[in-house]
């Protein structure tokens, strides 16, 4: 049986993660589509939807011959791949929406709470509150609620994580796959930039993740774990794969994490169903 091509569709401004994610498909024989408009039209099929893309160059050429038939697949932020993943048939794999408040203390080392914006504006006191799976909220230490987006900015029932403040030593990004450490490397150093390779104390804690949580995640996401300056590992958060850079990370095994977290639904195995954003 053979397999059916692939396409790896990007956003029209590209990161330095996708332009490396990009040259790794490429060398690896996918067909890339970058588009030039962040909408899809209704009603797409053949090769038009190439065009709703705004792929450049013609259908044939560029290898945008429809969903039908291919395999097609997304790296991208939340808001293009929201517009343009249901059109294509991706299911986009994520974490739950509250998967980091549900961990065990011990895997946090920090209070976590999933709640609304509404009930977090009774704070009154520094926390550190972000959005679950996307940038909707500004991942920031707020002094109190009251410097939170306000209801006339934000629906007060959006959901947030609000959490104690904890200060990393040093970042790690753990691309996981099939219930292992597929790829990973340093991100951060003192909440600086500062790309290295993965620490094997990192990869540890990463399999100890997954030995306590690995099955509430799907089979393709990204985790980031940290060391604070006591030598505490902890969970910061879990990031979609689609949407994640690679950072130092190998890029052959992140686009593997890539093209498993967004995908074709109907690749999709059973316990990824309860995944799709």
């Amino acid at each position: 049986m053979t397999c059916p091509p692939r396409i790896l569709v990007l956003p029209p401004r590209l990161t330095a993660s996708a332009r490396t994610l990009r040259a790794t498909a490429l060398r690896r024989g996918l067909r890339i589509v970058e588009a030039t408009a962040s909408a899809v039209p209704e009603g797409l099929g053949g090769p038009r939807w190439a065009e709703g893309i705004g792929c450049t160059g013609s259908a044939e050429s560029s290898g945008c011959t429809g969903s039908d038939g291919h395999a097609v697949h997304l790296h991208a932020g939340p808001s293009f791949a929201d517009v343009v993943a249901p059109a294509l048939g991706i299911a986009l794999l994520e974490a739950p929406a509250d998967w980091l408040a549900r961990l065990p203390r011990t895997l946090t080392q920090r209070d976590i709470r999933a709640t609304t914006i509404g009930e977090a504006y009774r704070l009154r006191r520094p926390a550190f509150v972000k959005s679950p799976n996307d940038k909707s909220i500004s991942a920031l230490v707020y002094a109190d609620g009251s410097r939170l987006p306000g209801p006339d900015a934000v629906d007060p029932a959006t959901l947030v994580l609000v959490s104690d403040v904890m200060t990393f030593s040093v970042e790690y990004r753990l691309h996981l796959l099939d219930g292992a450490v597929h790829a990973a490397g340093q991100y951060a150093e003192a909440g600086r930039l500062r790309l290295g390779p993965p620490d094997g104390d990192a990869l540890a804690f990463g399999r100890d993740v997954l030995a306590a949580a690995g099955e509430t995640l799907p089979s393709a996401i990204v985790v980031d774990v940290g060391r604070d300056d006591e030598g505490r590992w902890a969970v910061i958060e879990a990031n979609a794969a689609w949407a994640s850079g690679c950072y130092s990370a190998d890029p052959d095994r992140a686009l593997e994490t890539v093209l498993r977290a967004a995908g074709p639904a109907t690749a999709l195995s059973p316990p990824d169903r309860d995944f799709v954003r």
